[in-house]
């Protein structure tokens, strides 16, 4: 006989689903509400657990947010591990990651590092974190664009470079909302990796430009 399909579920997933909607509404009031604002009562009624439930998965607002940062960095690497593109495009890679340092995940990212300034347990807690993302993140641009031009022998200071003005590019977006996907350096970018990383010319010009 076939199970009831509202037959209870086991309890390892339940616990498993709600801290699941725990830890993404700690996502969501963290990129709409900010750091100061998530508390773990807001975060508890944006859930809709039970308060007992979600002092069970955390106990403090310093676990929640904690395992918020975890959650966050898979998040955020899964959106870069399976593009729904071929390696070595060299656009969408480029687009993929400019969508990356947009939307919910980026916003509760970016409150957790200006809230990491002063909250020293949160640093320490969040820096390994950042550390481990920022690998794997590199990794998947390198798997994005492709083994030919990842094996340009000056691909990682190139990419060092990229990230660091796609994430300042996107830090003006806090403050002026407007169409990322308009932005007019997602054109100069691209004309970046041609430039320097998709042919043979661009290693002349990479050598002289970091001297």
């Amino acid at each position: 006989m076939p199970a009831s399909t509202n037959a209870p579920l086991p309890v390892q997933q339940r616990a498993w689903e709600t801290r699941e909607r725990i830890l993404e509404a700690a996502v969501t009031c963290l990129a709409e509400d900010g750091y100061a604002a998530a508390t773990t009562s807001r975060i508890q009624a944006r859930s809709g657990v039970s308060r007992g439930s979600l002092l069970h998965q955390f106990p403090s607002r310093e676990d929640l947010l904690i395992a918020a940062v975890q959650h966050l960095a898979a998040a955020r690497t899964a959106t870069l591990d399976a593009p729904p593109f071929e390696r070595g495009d060299v656009d969408a890679s480029i687009d993929a990651l400019w969508n990356s340092h947009h939307g919910t995940l980026f916003a509760a990212t970016l409150e957790l590092w200006v809230a990491a300034k002063n909250h020293p347990d949160l640093a320490t807690a969040l820096a390994p974190r950042e550390h481990e993302l920022g690998r794997a993140i590199r990794g998947a641009v390198a798997e994005m664009f492709g083994p030919e031009i990842a094996g340009r022998p000056w691909f990682a200071d190139f990419v060092s470079v990229l990230l660091t003005s796609l994430r300042g590019a996107a830090l003006t977006y806090t403050f002026a909302a407007r169409d990322h996907a308009l932005d007019p350096l997602l054109d100069v970018w691209k004309r970046l990796v041609r430039l320097y990383l998709a042919s043979d010319e661009g290693a002349a010009r990479w050598r002289v430009s970091v001297r």
